[in-house]
């Protein structure tokens, strides 16, 4: 990774414009290069690698597969998914509930929606939608880990929280760890009207995960609309209605 300094800048990347995987279970909207999607301009923003916006039918999803030296961190936005991986854990992740998976040497999991059998009686058909993320470790080789922490409470307040971080700054906050010293994932809740500011930081990355929101300076974002900024921050975000945002903080980037 490195920390080199770099000009600033606000590159606002449009919903439409994203590769997407679609096939008959999976609408998967994808924020930078993944699987047979491979732009060589477009590999990451600061140590962000993936950042998937999925919708999975109901009975459907992910069978299992293998990742490594990779930390994963899912956030639920309507729905829920169920996980299951090698290490022998095993849950339901829904909205207000983040979960980490740090891949290290090794780890095989899967996720599915099953919407239909948890909810007991009758049939239930109701999609999970979901943003998995992906960022570097600080080293790899790690021994695979799991955590998932709910703050659906706290994002009452409408603030902009940190929901998984490895920052020492965030040492003793509600937040899931990563083993990234150098990245932290932030969400809001907004109610129309309120507003947020955004952390300065050599890199972000923004993601409006459902709602419509104004960014000072590049106005309106809808819905699967992303921002990368370099070298800059402290523009506020405000929404215009009910809205839920990512924001991703992150103090170095990979290295060429």
């Amino acid at each position: 990774m490195s920390t080199a300094a770099n000009l600033p800048r606000i590159d606002v990347r449009r919903s439409d414009e994203r590769p997407s995987t679609e096939i008959d279970w999976l609408d998967s909207k994808h924020s930078f290069s993944f699987g047979g999607h491979f732009d060589p301009a477009n590999t990451h923003h600061g140590v962000l690698l993936v950042n998937n916006d999925d919708t999975v039918k109901a009975g459907s999803g992910f069978e299992t597969h293998p990742h490594r030296d990779m930390e994963i961190v899912t956030w639920v936005m309507q729905g829920s998914l169920v996980h299951q991986d090698s290490t022998g854990h095993s849950g339901v992740i829904y909205p207000g509930l983040a979960q980490r998976m740090s891949a290290g040497t090794g780890i095989l999991h899967s996720e599915k929606n099953d919407s239909w059998r948890l909810g007991g009686t009758g049939v239930h058909t109701d999609p999970v939608h979901f943003v998995q993320m992906w960022v570097v470790p600080d080293e790899s080789g790690i021994t695979p880990g799991y955590e998932q922490l709910e703050i659906d409470d706290e994002l009452l307040s409408g603030d902009l929280l940190p929901v998984a971080s490895g920052m020492a700054k965030h040492d003793g906050a509600s937040a899931i760890r990563i083993k990234n010293r150098y990245a932290a994932l932030h969400v809001a809740r907004l109610r129309p009207g309120q507003d947020v500011e955004l952390p300065d930081a050599p890199f972000l990355h923004l993601f409006v995960g459902r709602g419509d929101v104004v960014l000072e300076g590049a106005g309106p974002l809808s819905a699967g609309d992303a921002v990368r900024f370099t070298a800059t921050g402290g523009h506020r975000v405000t929404a215009t209605e009910p809205a839920e945002i990512l924001v991703w903080e992150m103090h170095a980037t990979i290295a060429p």
